[in-house]
């Protein structure tokens, strides 16, 4: 079975799943064959494997620092929240169906043989399993249902864990120590590192509290990690993406940030461009004048076309559309598009309501989830972007719903299901005039079609756009993984680590 190292935080966002990440690149540059766990993640950004069965993006980020084709073992339990209360659950990749929160933390202790074979299983084909946990181990109302999160599943996996804190935020001295007299004798002794993350500046003048630091928790600390900039996908919406910059650039692209946005990470591409602005706008003020607004994934639809509906942003957005600006929308962003939506079952808010009626087309809620890779090409397309015609795309599809097109309305892609037994293409999304949407996520990942779209606004706009050339999406997150192992090699102890990882608990 293979050694196995915890990484969990004082809090949210401290930094664990970048350590971790970090981690894992450097243990496979050591030549170990590694994974990332994560028994439990809440998540909006999710992914599909190549089974067809859905896990966080964050697993799936570290997967690829490790090297490894991403599995659904390494998350067998995602909560994607509905609403403030609930969350639909996902176990092994698949739904098991909704639950509000106490619902939830009476029934997970039934999940402890799921997550515990995905360990096993995970363990026995790798020699080094890099666990992330959630939140913080010393959440005292939570505690006594830790049964795989933190300290259940540094127990569970005998790891030893490294506590990371987050100085950028103030007070990382009391957040560690803190955390640590907060914890069980049991669970304290699991502890065997601390790290003080995104430090800036010079350490000289840290030392003396890291002495101070280890002298009152007894542990030592194995690394000051700097602060990265660094760009790997974001696991949630505590992502610093939403609070950048909002300088409007000679191409302007804006994603509305909805309620329940989900896997913003589609955007990334536009944002290695130069002199392409990706701005992600909440307030009508914000908005504008955009060269293209993207309407994002989300996991409930009706209840953030409502939330545009009333706080302005539909009629703004479809004053834009009228003025001929693009409108792309992505999977639930899509789904708004159309005529009307409808939940028959109750899957999201129940009812039937007016979608915003960009695009002939009229969308039915299902009770089957539709989790599948994909790969396919552009149609024949009309309008404004119709140099993507015939560029070739990839990406997968989550779901519920299923939209018909109608009146003149027609599809935007051709693709085919790489997890179904059954041969052919079928059309995907839809376009009109200067409105475009597809149930594809990634659909912007491959260079050409990201380059497409800025050199067809800027041949709008006269704008010469030959130097605001797209990436390799792929070998550019490779570099960002090389950069953060890099680093973290220069600034944690990774002989110590060894030493921990080699003892364990």
């Amino acid at each position: 079975m293979a050694k196995a190292i915890m990484i969990q935080g004082t809090m949210s966002n401290a930094g664990k799943s970048l350590i971790a990440a970090g981690l894992c690149r450097i243990f496979h540059q050591d030549g170990y064959r590694v994974a990332p766990f994560k028994a439990q993640n809440m998540a909006l950004n999710s992914f599909i494997t190549k089974e067809g069965l859905e896990m966080g993006r964050a697993q799936v980020m570290q997967a690829e620092a490790a090297g490894v084709v991403p599995s659904v073992r390494m998350n067998p339990i995602l909560l994607k929240p509905t609403n403030d209360t609930g969350s639909q659950v996902i176990v092994n990749g698949e739904v098991l169906g909704n639950m509000d929160a106490r619902s939830y933390f009476a029934y997970k202790k039934n999940l402890v043989p799921k997550v515990q074979e995905a360990y096993d299983s995970l363990a026995a084909d790798n020699d080094i399993i890099v666990i992330e946990g959630a939140g913080s181990p010393a959440e005292i109302n939570l505690k006594d249902d830790d049964a795989f999160v933190n300290m259940g599943m540094a127990k569970l996996a005998q790891a030893p864990v490294l506590l990371v804190g987050d100085i950028d935020r103030g007070g990382v001295f009391a957040q560690l120590v803190g955390t640590v007299e907060l914890l069980e004798e049991d669970e304290r002794s699991l502890v065997k590192g601390l790290v003080i993350n995104k430090f800036r500046g010079d350490k000289t003048i840290l030392d003396p509290g890291v002495a101070m630091l280890e002298e009152r928790a007894g542990i030592p600390v194995v690394g000051v990690a700097p602060y990265l900039n660094i760009e790997v996908e974001d696991e949630d919406s505590l992502t610093e993406r939403f609070n950048g910059n909002q300088e409007v650039g000679l191409i302007d692209i804006a994603v509305v940030r909805i309620p329940r946005i989900s896997n913003f990470t589609d955007f990334n591409p536009f944002e290695r461009m130069p002199g392409v602005s990706l701005r992600y706008v909440q307030r009508v003020g914000d908005l504008k004048n955009p060269d293209m607004i993207i309407l994002p994934g989300t996991k409930n639809t009706m209840e953030d076309l409502l939330w545009m509906r009333q706080n302005g942003m539909e009629a703004a957005i479809l004053k834009a559309a009228a003025s001929g600006t693009i409108i792309f929308g992505v999977c639930g962003g899509y789904q708004m598009l159309g005529e009307t939506l409808a939940d028959p079952l109750g899957v999201e808010a129940g009812g039937t309501i007016k979608g915003m009626s960009l695009l002939p087309m009229d969308t039915v809620f299902a009770g089957q989830k539709t989790r599948t890779r994909v790969n396919g090409a552009f149609e024949a397309v009309g309008g404004i972007l119709k140099e993507l015609s015939g560029v070739e795309l990839e990406g997968y599809e989550i779901h519920m719903g299923v939209s018909t097109l109608k009146n003149g309305a027609l599809p935007l892609t051709a693709i085919t299901d790489t997890n179904s037994e059954e041969s052919g293409q079928k059309a995907d999304g839809a376009q009109f005039e200067n409105i475009y949407g597809s149930y594809v996520h990634s659909i912007f990942d491959r260079e050409l079609v990201a380059e497409k779209i800025v050199e067809a606004i800027g041949r709008e706009k006269g704008i010469d756009t030959e130097q605001m050339t797209g990436v390799d999406y792929q070998a550019f997150k490779e570099s960002q993984y090389e950069l953060l192992a890099d680093s973290l090699r220069k600034h944690l102890d990774m002989e110590k680590i060894y030493q921990i990882l080699e003892q364990g608990v």
